[in-house]
């Protein structure tokens, strides 16, 4: 296998949260000891409930936070706040609303050269014009659609104009913080169809965070599972789908919806309420929640346990468990 593009050791992310009036602050941990590696043309997608520090991770990657713990690599360099100018040439992020992304009093080639006159100066106004029609049509837009306002676009379109706005800078690694969430279902294969064809072409390492499981199956190859801030399961697409091995993923996988209405699924019901991040239990965070809990899980965290397939979990799911 060829060496990642990007790589991620033990990353954390802390924030500090006043506790009031005659009280200490509180530390919150959003991101707490994450790895993973980035590889050209695949696709890593980061999954789980609102809060669980997704969208911080994707933050971290694409050097809009520094991490407070951790070691991030892209190519083989430290990235440090030091160079972050040279580096975030690489990576780019496609936000999860295209309505909010884009500014509303530019045209949409105003929109596309900008990244080019910030970041190559050396191109002139005749070269910056050519690549931004050129990216306009790779993701499927007209040539009369560069003198247009981000108003006179479906949410379909306007998410094709972000995409093309990310990939002018020619980047190795591409974050898509919920891409299709805010469209139409109508829209969101076609936006989906687009990314993997780019990837196919451009050879891209997508960090794709999602919430949406039966998207993340058609287009991950490699996936994690975070709650409250960890990874819990990590593992290829055919593995996490297929055989799960920490209840959490189980329970998610379990609230997918499914196209054929004759296929039966069993529906787990998670009691209880997600500590709080500010609070959370000793032992393993998802024990107050599982149905699998026992002693030992109070009293110890468990960590990824697992070659191509871990699970934070000292009973999983089926392995058999072990004690």
């Amino acid at each position: 296998m060829t060496d990642p593009v990007m790589t991620a050791t033990a990353l954390e992310r802390h924030y500090d949260v006043s506790g009031g009036l005659f009280r200490k602050a509180r530390t919150l941990k959003a991101v707490a000891g994450v790895d993973f590696k980035l590889y050209a043309g695949k696709t890593l997608a980061v999954v789980g409930e609102s809060g669980c520090g997704k969208s911080t991770l994707a933050r971290i990657v694409t050097m809009i936070e520094e991490p407070t713990a951790g070691a991030l690599k892209l190519e083989g360099n430290l990235v440090v706040p030091q160079n972050w100018a040279s580096l975030r040439k690489s990576v780019q992020i496609v936000f999860q609303d295209p309505y909010g992304s884009l500014n509303p009093r530019q045209r949409v080639g105003t929109i596309l050269e900008e990244p080019l006159k910030i970041n190559r100066p050396d191109m002139s106004n005749v070269e910056c014009t050519a690549k931004a029609r050129e990216m306009l049509g790779l993701v499927g837009l007209r040539p009369e659609h560069f003198e247009r306002y981000p108003h006179m676009f479906s949410g379909g379109q306007r998410q094709r104009i972000a995409i093309a706005r990310a990939l002018m800078l020619d980047p190795k690694v591409l974050v898509l913080d919920e891409p299709v969430s805010a469209l139409d279902l109508s829209i969101q294969s076609s936006v989906l169809n687009l990314l993997v064809d780019l990837q196919e072409r451009l050879q891209l390492a997508y960090l794709f965070v999602s919430h949406d499981l039966s998207v993340v199956r058609h287009v991950a190859d490699e996936v994690i599972v975070m709650y409250l801030g960890r990874a819990v399961e990590k593992g290829s697409r055919e593995s996490i789908f297929n055989a799960p091995f920490h209840p959490y993923t189980k329970a998610l996988l379990s609230a997918t919806p499914q196209a054929n209405p004759r296929l039966k699924k069993e529906r787990i019901k998670l009691e209880g309420e997600i500590p709080s991040p500010l609070a959370i239990p000793d032992g393993c965070p998802f024990a107050p929640r599982c149905w699998k809990v026992q002693n030992k899980c109070h009293q110890q965290r468990p960590g990824l346990a697992g070659e191509a397939h871990s699970a934070a979990c000292f009973f999983p799911e089926n392995s058999g468990g072990t004690a």
